[in-house]
């Protein structure tokens, strides 16, 4: 899992996206209104945070809304803060 979570924080654009996350729930479409890259660019990256466990999703409505996982960033961090004792 560590190397999914390491590989998604690699990108800027994935790391700019956990920051939009951060403020507020989105769509997808929010998301991309941030960034000047393509939608299906967008899914791409969704997927990635996604699969390393970094975002959520529900759907309300007709929208699917992504979420911050701060649960994921936790288990990262006390992981480093092992590593520096």
């Amino acid at each position: 899992m560590r190397n999914d979570v390491f590989k998604a924080l690699a990108d800027p654009t994935r790391r700019e996206i956990l920051d939009r996350l951060k403020e507020k729930d989105l769509t997808a479409g929010e998301i991309a209104d941030y960034f000047s890259i393509s939608k299906p660019s967008i899914s791409h990256h969704l997927t990635i945070l996604k699969t390393a466990g970094l975002i959520t999703q529900e759907k309300k409505g007709q929208f699917i809304y992504y979420s911050l996982n701060t649960t994921v960033l936790q288990d990262i961090y006390s992981w480093i803060l092992k590593l520096k004792q």
